[in-house]
């Protein structure tokens, strides 16, 4: 990889993790997401506008029923995740759902579309899972004093569960039915918007507080979503997939620092320990 790939990666997934712990310290709910929504489409306007002049892409025929798909899986989890935030610590979840959802994606692939992983891949996963349970305390996570965290293990595994569903789904709208990534992205998000106005309308009030009360970190997730998700793009312009995919994992480890250092949470060393292993296993992963 490149210097400038590794450099654009980096700095994606430093922006990854910044966005999320914005959206822990937000604690927010669905008007929070909504506003979000707003924002994150308002900055696609312009750019989808001047892509379609320089490009004059066409869209397949089931290109609806993609972004549907697509935007209704990351509406659940958006909404997932900023539940999780307000009951569960950020070093945690962030982890656990970054960690377990290219695990669950390689399981999906494995049983729906029959690939087979390699040893390295399979070693991998297994050092994934055994990264979860040391994040999560092993068996001491089932003693009553520690019903905390099994809420915040539930809410990292059922975002990790969104993540796969989301990178599966994506994958396959991306390459088989060609879909111009950006578009495609713009495009789920109009579906995620489309959804949660309905709920988010009558509940205007709280929305207006939320942007009172947190407004710069409605903007920072709004804007950094996007922003490195085109970084992405554009470092897959240039480099292959293969040395990208586990490169921008590095923010689990960013986010497992942010959570100790900036929140002052719990148990610091096992989960940025844990952080580490989960990233080790993703690039085994991702090589095999």
């Amino acid at each position: 990889m490149s210097p400038l790939a590794l450099a654009i990666v980096f700095f994606a997934a430093f922006t990854h993790a910044t966005w999320n712990y914005a959206a822990k310290r937000a604690g927010g709910g669905l008007p929070f997401v909504w506003l979000t929504g707003l924002v994150s489409f308002g900055f696609y306007i312009p750019v989808v506008t001047i892509y379609c002049l320089w490009a004059r892409p066409s869209l397949p025929g089931p290109a609806m029923l993609l972004f549907i798909g697509s935007g209704l899986i990351k509406t659940a989890y958006s909404l997932l995740l900023q539940r999780g935030y307000r009951h569960g610590e950020f070093s945690l979840i962030y982890p656990l759902a970054r960690g377990t959802g290219p695990l669950l994606s390689t399981l999906a692939a494995i049983a729906i579309f029959g690939e087979r992983p390699t040893a390295v891949a399979l070693t991998g996963g297994i050092t994934i899972v055994a990264a979860v349970f040391y994040l999560t305390g092993g068996t001491s996570m089932w003693h009553t004093d520690r019903a905390h965290l099994r809420q915040g293990l539930l809410y990292g595994f059922t975002c990790g569960c969104c993540i796969a569903a989301y990178t599966v789904w994506d994958q396959r709208a991306v390459h088989q039915f060609l879909l111009p990534p950006i578009l495609y992205d713009c495009g789920t998000a109009l579906v995620m918007l489309m959804v949660l106005t309905p709920f988010a309308w009558p509940r205007r009030a709280e929305a207006a507080q939320a942007w009172h009360e947190h407004r710069g970190k409605v903007v920072v997730v709004g804007l950094l979503g996007p922003v490195g998700y085109v970084l992405i793009l554009t470092a897959m312009s240039f480099t292959p997939v293969s040395y990208i995919a586990p490169a921008r994992e590095i923010s689990i480890v960013i986010g497992a620092f942010f959570g100790a250092k900036f929140l002052k949470e719990a148990d610091a060393r096992r989960r940025l320990l844990a952080a580490g292993g989960m990233t080790v296993g993703i690039i085994a992963l991702a090589m095999g």
